[in-house]
């Protein structure tokens, strides 16, 4: 018997989890028949669908439906758990590590492939900047956003009960780095909720906490167009958010963080969302990449000048073929992401069958950006949209990206829920450390290390 054609996704992210299942019905018949077989690995058993990590971190939507569990979608996929951590395309294999080789100590394995997609997508991309290592908060994943509800909701806590002005103030801090979708969507939703929170503290007014966006450019969410950005400061400095454009986070040690002009903020929150780069394994694949490090792709979302390799997403320079203009490339984000993913699998199934490929064609249709609840920004088809129309339509478009009928009616039933009763103010802190009661409580009293049990 021959051995079946693997096709090898690396990433369990937006596009490893399209290609996955998009090919998983395209090639079902050689599924079923053992010719093909499609191995996923992934860090993280499940996709985050990241666009609802604002509105997880308010309280808006619960952690758990954030999240795709992958084996019950990418159920006639193989799903490993683990990394991969260098790609010999010559030889076809790829090494990785996994859950069990951790345990059983063997080291990394090699895992043979026929057709390799590589779909890790980024990571944040970070500064040298003094402290941020110690004391900065990324957003970037679901444990992230939990984390920092808990966090502010703890930092309100330690205000209330402080009679220290330094601690108070500093505790009533929070400076985000970075005017992107990730920042401002964190901050206007952290924002909204913890001036809901306020009121349940005898001591702490809305106006008592300072947020304070720190943005390097001119502007924020260029995604959206000028227009829509400059509407987007005038809403956060309306609701007392001081936003500094055209300034830098210089240094964020001993719990202070220092602005390029000049300003001293004493804070415990520092949240970077200061952009994102492609992922470090990129570097240990040998394939060709561009300046900015990602994978150098043709329209067809192969890998340039190498066969049965491909890529899309974050991690793929993928020529925008709806520009017209000779070398752009498309913006890396989760509408090329998705749709790249369709095309992919298309083309790979393709390819095993001997058929023609395709392009991969779309004109951007927009952007849309909430700024905490019934606030938004939108452009769209060229419509310019503002206020709760806009926060329709973010909900709207992205309810209808998230995958899974599941996953959809479960989103939707909480947004319906948290219409019609009070927001969740409860910080679950103890949730990063689950055992740190249990070992307390396992540890002997002191001077009690000698004596017999009874």
């Amino acid at each position: 018997m021959t051995e079946p054609a693997r096709i090898l996704v690396v990433g369990g992210g937006y596009v490893g989890m399209y290609t996955a299942l998009r090919l998983q019905r395209q090639l079902r018949a050689e599924l079923r028949s053992g010719a093909a077989e499609i191995v996923v690995v992934t860090p993280e058993p499940y996709m985050t669908y990241q666009p609802f990590l604002p509105e997880a971190a308010a309280g808006s939507i619960s952690p758990r439906h954030v999240v795709v569990p992958l084996r019950r979608v990418l159920d006639r996929c193989r799903i490993l758990i683990g990394e991969v951590l260098s790609v010999d395309h010559a030889k076809r294999t790829a090494t990785l590590s996994t859950l069990a080789t951790d345990e059983e100590g063997t080291g990394p394995v090699e895992l043979a492939y026929d057709e390799l997609v590589l779909a890790p997508g980024s990571v944040s991309r970070t500064l040298p900047v003094p402290g941020l290592a110690e004391h900065g908060i990324g957003f970037k994943t679901v444990e992230e956003a939990i984390g920092l509800r808990n966090h502010v909701i703890e930092q309100m806590d330690i205000a209330s009960s402080t009679r220290d002005p330094a601690i108070r103030d500093a505790a009533l801090t929070f400076v985000f780095v970075g005017g992107g979708y990730a920042g401002v969507e964190a901050l206007a939703e952290l924002e909204d909720m913890a001036r809901y929170t306020a009121r349940y503290y005898h001591n702490i007014k809305p106006g008592d906490l300072r947020w304070v966006l720190v943005e390097a450019s001119d502007r924020i969410l260029p995604e959206v167009g000028e227009t829509m950005g400059r509407y987007a400061v005038r809403e956060l400095r309306g609701r007392n958010v001081d936003v500094r454009l055209g300034t830098r986070l210089d240094s964020c040690e001993d719990r202070t963080a220092v602005l390029s002009d000049g300003t001293r903020l004493p804070t415990r929150t520092v949240v970077w969302t200061a952009g994102v780069r492609p992922a470090p394994l990129l570097a240990a694949t040998g394939l060709p990449l561009n300046e900015r490090g990602r994978i150098r792709c043709t329209a067809r979302l192969s890998v340039e000048g190498v066969d049965h390799a491909w890529a899309a997403g974050d991690a793929a320079a993928v020529p925008d073929v709806t520009s017209g203009e000779p070398g752009r490339e498309c913006a890396p984000n989760a509408q090329h992401a998705v749709r790249q993913a369709r095309v992919l699998a298309d083309n790979i199934a393709a390819s095993l069958r001997g058929q023609p490929l395709e392009e991969y064609a779309h004109a951007y249709a927009g952007s849309v950006a909430s700024l905490g609840l019934h606030k938004g920004v939108a452009h769209v088809y060229g419509r310019k949209l503002k206020g709760y129309p806009a926060w329709l339509m973010h909900r709207a478009y992205h309810l209808s990206r998230v995958p899974t009928f599941n996953r959809k009616a479960r989103v939707l039933a909480e947004w319906t829920l948290s219409g019609l009763f009070k927001r969740e103010i409860v910080s679950l802190g103890s949730l990063e450390h689950p055992r740190a009661e249990f070992e307390l409580a396992a540890s002997p009293p002191p001077g009690d290390d000698d004596k017999p049990s009874s």
